[in-house]
């Protein structure tokens, strides 16, 4: 949650890694402070601005401090009481024994893990909660973006751009329904997979549509998030959300997005951090497309293939694939692509004799919407299924 000083939109300069480091404050110190109720990520900048005005190693020692010590470091009377009991042992204990049972990791700003393009944008987060392969972060990365409400066109696009980007690059989204889901499909098991970003905790699939495909994720990619677990989501963490996605990329590729869309915070964020945005060309007379194609009036590029972004960053991309990069998922992915469900048997056997709607599915099934959903989604991860317009499913 953030603090009152941060309700107010007030800025302190970045603080650097080296800085950070200079002072002393451990990363347990560190992940007590994000977690505590009320203390933002200004309010830590500012106690590390303090520690930095002090001195070396002015903060080494802060774990045993009382209310007082902490008023002096910019907090007020409520945060720092709140920090000495989010400091106490057995609340740090509660938080391990929590990330463990959730199967949860946690990487600092102090950490050598740490991605290093996120050191390079005004408003780093403190903290990324992880599951998955963190070693995705030290690829070459594209962020793909777009509206929730995607057309066939949308869908079939991204898909065939993001597996293209990953033979090359990360792709990097934020698991929301339409443009994002679909990014993170193509690129799932291409060889430089994908990241998802959360606005919630790494604990919480939202939305729940996705859920079979956030399992994949956690096995095949990775997920990542600034809140920790147990976060009751709010809209304001949707943008914080976004600025992570920007900050993880060489660029964004804005895909579908109308005016007010969400996407374009994205864009906007990577045009702050001095990143690329490249958008989709889509039909100038679609509400869906206007809002994106608004941004070639800012100098954003056009993308038609994966070709064209590897074309802006062939300076900074491999020549080719190396096998060893993602031995793990080629050691398990034949037999999680053969293998079916029982209920994933039931509706590949329907689709074999003849490409069904959604509502055809749910008689001939007898499954609930919900889970029939679920169940398709994980056909289409596993691309044994092809989604036609207009819900219509096919074998693939």
């Amino acid at each position: 949650m953030m603090d009152e000083k941060e309700k107010g939109n007030k800025k302190v300069r970045t603080v650097t890694k080296a800085e950070a480091i200079s002072t002393g404050i451990s990363r347990e110190v560190l992940i007590a402070l994000h977690e505590t109720e009320g203390v933002g990520r200004i309010t830590i900048a500012t106690v590390l601005l303090r520690g930095v005005s002090k001195g070396n190693g002015s903060l080494l020692h802060v774990s045993n401090y009382l209310a007082g010590d902490w008023r002096d470091l910019g907090l007020s009377p409520r945060q720092a009481a709140a920090v000495v009991l989010n400091l106490r042992l057995e609340v740090a204990e509660r938080r391990r024994r929590r990330y463990e049972e959730g199967d949860m990791r946690i990487v600092t700003f102090l950490d050598d893990e740490y991605p290093e393009l996120l050191y390079q944008i005004s408003d780093p987060p403190w903290i990324l909660y992880y599951r998955g392969n963190l070693d995705l972060v030290r690829n070459p990365t594209i962020a793909i973006v777009g509206t929730r409400l995607a057309t066939s066109y949308g869908r079939k696009v991204t898909e065939d751009i993001a597996a293209g980007c990953a033979q090359r690059m990360t792709v990097v989204s934020g698991l929301a329904r339409g443009i994002d889901a679909v990014a993170h499909l193509g690129a799932l098991h291409a060889p430089y997979g994908t990241i998802a970003v959360l606005a919630g905790g790494v604990d919480f699939c939202y939305p729940p549509d996705n859920k079979a495909l956030y399992k994949e994720l956690a096995i095949y990619g990775l997920i990542v998030s600034e809140s920790p677990p147990d976060t009751i989501l709010h809209p304001g963490l949707f943008p914080l959300r976004n600025r992570i996605i920007a900050g993880l990329s060489y660029g964004v590729i804005v895909v579908e997005a109308a005016q007010r869309s969400g996407a374009l915070i994205t864009a906007d964020l990577a045009l702050d951090y001095d990143r690329d945005v490249f958008i989709v060309p889509g039909q100038i007379t679609s509400p869906r497309s206007k809002g994106a194609l608004e941004y070639f009036r800012k100098g954003a590029n056009p993308v038609l293939d994966a070709s064209d972004i590897f074309q802006a960053y062939a300076y900074r991309l491999p020549q080719i694939f190396t096998p060893e990069l993602r031995r793990d998922v080629a050691d398990v992915l034949p037999s999680a692509v053969q293998n079916l469900t029982g209920d994933e048997e039931v509706i590949y056997n329907i689709l074999l004799d003849a490409p069904c709607t959604i509502d055809e599915l749910t008689t001939l099934s007898g499954m609930t919407f919900g889970h029939l959903h679920s169940v398709l989604l994980s056909l289409l991860i596993k691309r044994r299924i092809h989604q036609q317009p207009g819900s219509v499913y096919n074998v693939l």
